[in-house]
């Protein structure tokens, strides 16, 4: 396989040099999360009373999907479409990996999974939104903890109110309209 970069027809950019194994990573991914997806939606208890579709359908339906197009991706890489370089105007392709802000990011993300017991999922949530707005530089705090509240208490509300997705309410389980 030659490393030369190769045109795509039609679209007048070029495609990455050498061989295609990060994509080729990417779509077997895809295919994997597809087939987890079916294990795990497997698993779920489908009650007697259930008719014809039951709650398998939706997590089938999404694994089929990802299977479906993983594979579609593998076939296309391995018979040599690839992805197009990039070329964005905004993209400094010198620019280092800031690694602090992924690292504050996934501090947060970790620190949500804590603490959702504790505390309940909105205060979690709230406090997730705030760290990964702080960690991407947004200004003002008081606007970014303000928007995190609100947004941690309406998905709370949708979730577990409206839609009785089973998320641990915390401090506001005596308000009937957050569900739980």
């Amino acid at each position: 396989m030659s490393t030369s970069i190769q045109s795509n027809p039609g679209s007048g950019t070029t495609a990455a040099p050498g061989k295609p194994i990060g994509e080729l990573v990417f779509a077997l991914l895809i295919v994997s999360i597809g087939v987890v997806g079916f294990v795990a939606g497997a698993g779920i208890q489908t009650p007697t009373s259930a008719s014809d579709i039951g709650p398998r359908a939706f997590p089938f339906a999404v694994s089929a999907l990802l299977v479906a197009v993983g594979a579609g991706l593998v076939i296309q890489v391995l018979r040599g479409h690839r992805g197009s370089a990039d070329e964005g105007e905004d993209v400094d392709l010198d620019a280092k990996t800031d690694w602090l802000t992924v690292g504050k990011l996934a501090g947060f993300v970790l620190l949500h999974a804590f603490l959702i017991v504790p505390l309940g999922w909105p205060l979690a949530a709230a406090i997730l939104f705030f760290g990964a707005a702080w960690s991407l530089g947004a200004r003002p705090w008081w606007r970014n903890l303000v928007t995190a509240i609100v947004l941690a208490l309406v998905l709370q509300f949708v979730f577990g109110g409206l839609l009785g997705v089973s998320l641990p309410p915390g401090f506001l389980e005596g308000l009937g309209v957050f569900g739980g």
